[in-house]
């Protein structure tokens, strides 16, 4: 399978990336190298602005760069003040090694990324207000490329099974066995009326950006983006912030009574919530599981993986039905 997920990222150096900004966009700068999951980034600072450089995957479809660039103009529009990358200028094909790379230019936002601020603490009822807003911005947003299969869609749960076998202990996979039947055990029976809508599907906080004052401002890296159920988007917050949390419950509920404060969910989205987190949180796992071995040398793989182990061991131990029921108390 030819994929984003198995094929080797670029590996540009700096001098290439500051030949291709002088030459194609006639920017000079300092250039340096960020970290990156499948594809490579770079920033650039020069006296005018910064920028940021996206070197995408070999493997990437270009209208999956499309998507982001509508979605971000999408966005724009319907909340202005809303921090987010903006293109700037054309994708560029550019050739090394053989291989075709789609390489843009984006407008640099200024902040630091929530992990740099004792997010685990912080008011996470914010966080869901942020990721509401980020909903309601994206209503009526839409795009064929969207409805693709995507393994990190949380409903694909025969994609999580497949990446599972990866996994190389068979306590553990059993432990992700165990989560994916009670997706498939409840979430029938709630989606009669879970509403579907493209959404963003990272909102983690490597990808959320804080303003000088300490208030969320916007949101990077768009390249997850699919069409799939609505109520994902706060799920996969709520598993982020329960990553090594002492009180997971009460900061996954109150990640969810902000975003359902700024966005309403259904009851029955709500109610999903718990299953919905459980799986992104067993797709951390898989992912991390299948790629470290592709991509030993890439630490940025693995980095919430040992959290998401603890989660969902801790939650194995857990009622799930006692634990939507009280999520759609709190919520409410």
């Amino acid at each position: 399978m030819y994929s984003v997920f198995n094929v080797s990222p670029p590996s540009f150096t700096l001098p290439e990336i500051s030949d291709i900004l002088n030459i194609e966009f006639s920017i000079n700068g300092t250039v340096t190298e960020l970290y990156s999951d499948r594809d490579q980034n770079f920033h650039v600072h020069n006296d005018t602005g910064d920028f940021i450089v996206k070197v995408s995957n070999p493997a990437e479809d270009r209208s999956l760069l499309v998507l982001q660039d509508l979605a971000s103009k999408h966005i724009a529009k319907k909340d202005p003040t809303l921090q987010i990358p903006k293109q700037a200028g054309k994708i560029l094909e550019i050739k090394k090694d053989d291989k075709i790379f789609l390489v843009r230019l984006m407008r640099y936002i200024k902040g630091d990324f929530l992990y740099q601020h004792d997010s685990k603490n912080s008011d996470l009822g914010t966080l869901g207000n942020f990721l509401g807003r980020l909903s309601r911005s994206l209503e009526g947003f839409d795009h064929p490329i969207a409805h693709r299969k995507f393994e990190w869609d949380c409903r694909q749960t025969g994609m999580i099974k497949g990446i599972s076998k990866y996994i190389e202990s068979n306590r553990d996979r059993k432990t992700v066995s165990h989560f994916l039947n009670e997706f498939e055990k409840n979430i029938p029976n709630l989606s009669h009326d879970m509403r579907m809508s493209v959404i963003h599907n990272d909102g983690n906080d490597h990808n959320i950006l804080v303003g000088e004052d300490g208030n969320i401002i916007g949101i990077i890296d768009f390249g997850d983006m699919v069409y799939t159920y609505q109520a994902i988007e706060p799920a996969v917050g709520m598993a982020y912030v329960a990553l090594n949390n002492d009180d997971p419950f009460t900061a996954i509920a109150s990640m969810l009574k902000g975003y359902h404060a700024i966005f309403p969910l259904q009851q029955s989205e709500l109610a999903s919530s718990i299953y919905l987190m459980c799986s992104r949180l067993c797709i951390t796992v898989s992912m991390a599981a299948w790629r470290k071995r592709l991509f030993p040398d890439n630490k940025y793989l693995t980095i919430s993986e040992p959290y998401a182990w603890s989660l969902l061991r801790m939650m194995e131990q857990e009622d799930m039905g006692e634990w939507s029921d009280r999520l759609v108390e709190y919520a409410n």
